[in-house]
């Protein structure tokens, strides 16, 4: 054993719920845990960061951590904190879905048989695909009383709300906790860790286990993210940030945590780093009065951009976002790809030309102003010559200057800067 899981994860904010035994259960002898992750998606977002957070520490701290992937559950749909049913998915795009989640868990996850507390990932479709519905009642079903299973807030709040709640739905606490009780059995899992809305369908899964086999289970919660604004955690107005850095790329994911509010960002950075107690209360302290830095903000950024992508990612990260800030970086934004220009210029006002107009060349004034970025031909060459203007981040100062077809980024596009803070991405079309 290498230290006291649950200690630490109370200073980091990480425990909601906790069910009496666990500490010393955890103190005791290396323990299985599992958490389960929803195949929704082909990629984890970062909602889904807290319970590989908690699988880490669990193994760091000397344990057994199990990821259980949701094959049959997710072809039922879990209640919890939902207000209406959602959409089943077919074994076709659960396949697929459940190859990418993996791939994403072997990043964090340490899966070397050679050790004693390696991880292992499990597909509970695995023990569902030939459990008939009148053995499920008969063998699962006759254990947890319909009173029980009514008593449970998510539950309680579907019944109460105006959509009602499908049998399918109803259930799932018993799936779920019949998962627990396979794991129980066939892994020697004593230890399930969840989301605070899982604490219902966690509670009926050591129910199980008490009822059917008499053995001990525990478990824990780890309170749900929330932005100190109210607003809700992961999501942006484009919507999710993705762990895959094809659905939000590794620029997009440093600037998330790079904007956290200094509220969030004290908490962020115990949740989602492994700095240590020290190097954390070290960084608050000296972020306390210094806020303008954005010192929380920025080492956040880092770990958990690393984590996730790779240092490579973080250090382009770095350079991306100083294109629009720093003046000297007309060497950088030429090195970008069209994919990369685009995640960088993203909010950035774009106006398109024609790109037969600049073949040989059009003056830089009559461009300016035919593209409306300037209202008329005498206000850009005022500007021009006033060092107001630049093209690719680079200083026009003579109004006969001629753009030409050369200076186009990916042979597509053109930085148009208007003063120290105005921006607009020119697309040749």
């Amino acid at each position: 054993m290498t230290g006291n899981l649950i200690e630490e994860l109370q200073w980091r904010g990480m425990i909601q719920d906790i069910m009496p035994g666990t500490e010393d259960q955890l103190k005791k002898e290396m323990t299985n845990g599992y958490i389960g992750f929803d195949p929704t998606s082909d990629s984890l977002h970062i909602g889904s960061l807290v319970p590989i957070m908690l699988l880490i520490h669990l193994q760091r701290n000397g344990h057994k951590p199990f990821a259980l992937l949701g094959g049959a559950t997710g072809m039922v749909g879990d209640p919890s904190g939902k207000s209406e049913e959602r959409n089943l998915l077919s074994e076709e795009t659960l396949a697929h879905n459940l190859k990418g989640i993996k791939a994403q868990l072997e990043k964090f996850l340490d899966f070397d048989p050679g050790k004693p507390n390696a991880a292992e990932m499990v597909n509970n479709y695995d023990w569902f695909k030939d459990f008939s519905f009148l053995n499920f009642i008969r063998d699962v079903g006759k254990y947890i009383t319909v009173n029980y299973m009514m008593s449970k807030d998510s539950v309680k709040k579907r019944l109460e709300g105006d959509s009602g709640m499908s049998f399918t739905e109803f259930t799932y606490q018993l799936v779920q906790g019949y998962d627990f009780y396979w794991l129980n059995q066939h892994k020697n899992c004593k230890l399930q860790m969840g989301g605070s809305d899982q604490w219902g369908n966690i509670v009926t899964g050591t129910e199980l286990i008490r009822k059917k086999s008499g053995n001990e289970a525990f478990a824990f919660t780890c309170p749900l993210m929330t932005k100190a604004d109210g607003g809700k955690f992961g999501k942006t107005e484009k919507g999710n940030i993705w762990l895959d850095a094809k659905k939000t790329s590794p620029y997009q994911f440093y600037q998330f945590w790079l904007n956290a509010a200094d509220a969030d960002a004290e908490r962020f950075i115990k949740i989602f780093t492994l700095l240590s107690k020290e190097e954390i209360n070290t960084l608050i302290e000296q972020h306390k009065g210094n806020e303008y830095q954005r010192l929380l903000q920025k080492k956040l950024a880092e770990e958990v951009t690393c984590m996730v992508h790779s240092r490579a990612d973080y250090e382009f990260a770095i350079k991306a976002s100083e294109i629009l800030f720093n003046n000297d970086t007309a060497e950088i934004l030429n090195q970008l790809n069209e994919e990369q220009l685009l995640h960088v210029m993203d909010g950035v006002p774009t106006v398109e030309y024609p790109k037969g107009s600049i073949i040989n060349g059009i003056d830089i004034v009559s461009f300016l102003a035919e593209t409306k970025i300037f209202p008329s031909k005498g206000e850009a060459k005022k500007m021009i010559q006033g060092g107001g203007v630049s093209i690719n981040k680079i200083k026009i100062d003579n109004p006969d200057h001629l753009v030409q077809a050369t200076a186009l980024l990916n042979n597509k596009y053109l930085l148009i800067q208007k003063g120290k803070k105005n921006y607009y991405l020119s697309i040749f079309i």
